[in-house]
C-alpha cells in the first residue's frame, strides 16, 4: 500500500466531505498539520467539526478555516488567543464544546484505544458535569467522559519512514500521538522523511498501522504564538 502523495491537497483527495468530525494535532502553534489545515480550506468543505486542543490564532493554523466560515464546532480547551474565534462563538454562529486539558487527552487516547467511555473526577461540580453521568467510587463523585474518535485526523509529526512510522519532537507530541490513533483515517505531514529501517524502532512512538497518508513537508514554517523578550544589557 503505497502511503506517501506528493502533496497536501492530494493527501485529502477523495476523503475531505462536508460535515465531518475531524482530530488536527498541535498545542498552540507548535506541531500543527499546517500545510494539511490550509489544504483542508482549499477544498472547500464545510459544516465541519473540528477536534483540536485550540483554534490556532488569527490568520495562522485553524484560525484561516474559522475566516473562511467552514467550522461549524469546536471541541477544544482553550481557544483564548483567536478574536475571531469569540467574535463568531459569542454571536452564536460557532458551536464550542468545552473540556479540560487533560480530559480532552485522555477522550482522544481513549476513542483510539476503543474504550468508549471513562469515569474522571475533573470538571464535578462546575458546568462541564452539566447532564453527564455520576457515579460514585470509593466515597468520591466521579463523571463520565465519552471516548472521542473522528472521520480523519490532521496530524505533524518530526520524522518518520514510508509505512508511516512516526516519531514526534518536544512540545509538538502533546496531542498528535493519540490523535493519530482515534481517526478513521490518519493523515501525517512530516518534516523528514526516510525509507523504512532507517529509524531506530526505540524511538517510534506511533506504530505505521495507524497512518494512512502521508506528505513530505522539509521545512515547514514555525509560527510562535507569544514571542516573548527581554531588551540587551
Amino acid at each position: 500500500m503505497k502511503k506517501v502523495f506528493p502533496n497536501a491537497a492530494e493527501a485529502l483527495a477523495g476523503v475531505a466531505k462536508d460535515g465531518m468530525v475531524i482530530l488536527a494535532g498541535g498545542f498552540g502553534l507548535c506541531g500543527i498539520p499546517e500545510s494539511l489545515i490550509m489544504a483542508l480550506r482549499d477544498t472547500g468543505v464545510k459544516n465541519l467539526t473540528i477536534i483540536s486542543n485550540n483554534a490556532g490564532v488569527d490568520g495562522k493554523g485553524l484560525g484561516v478555516m474559522l475566516e473562511t466560515r467552514q467550522i461549524k464546532k469546536m471541541i477544544s480547551s482553550y481557544v483564548g488567543e483567536n478574536k475571531l474565534f469569540a467574535q463568531q462563538y459569542l454571536s452564536g454562529e460557532l458551536e464550542l464544546e468545552f473540556n479540560p486539558q487533560g480530559t480532552l487527552a485522555e477522550r482522544i487516547r481513549a476513542g483510539g484505544a476503543g474504550i468508549p467511555a471513562f469515569y474522571t473526577k475533573t470538571g464535578v461540580g462546575t458546568l462541564i458535569a452539566e447532564g453527564k453521568e455520576h457515579k460514585e467510587f470509593n466515597g468520591e463523585t466521579y463523571i463520565m467522559e465519552c471516548g472521542i474518535t473522528a472521520d480523519i485526523a490532521l496530524i505533524h509529526a518530526w520524522k518518520a519512514d514510508t509505512e508511516g512510522n512516526l516519531i514526534y519532537r518536544k512540545t509538538a507530541r502533546n496531542f498528535n500521538p493519540m490523535m493519530a490513533t482515534a481517526g478513521k483515517i490518519t493523515i501525517v505531514e512530516v518534516e523528514h522523511l526516510v525509507q523504512p529501517g532507517e529509524l531506530d524502532s526505540d524511538c517510534i512512538i506511533t506504530p505505521g498501522v495507524f497512518v494512512q497518508r502521508i506528505v513530505h513537508v522539509p521545512n515547514p514554517v514555525k509560527h510562535i504564538e507569544q514571542r516573548t523578550t527581554c531588551p540587551r544589557i
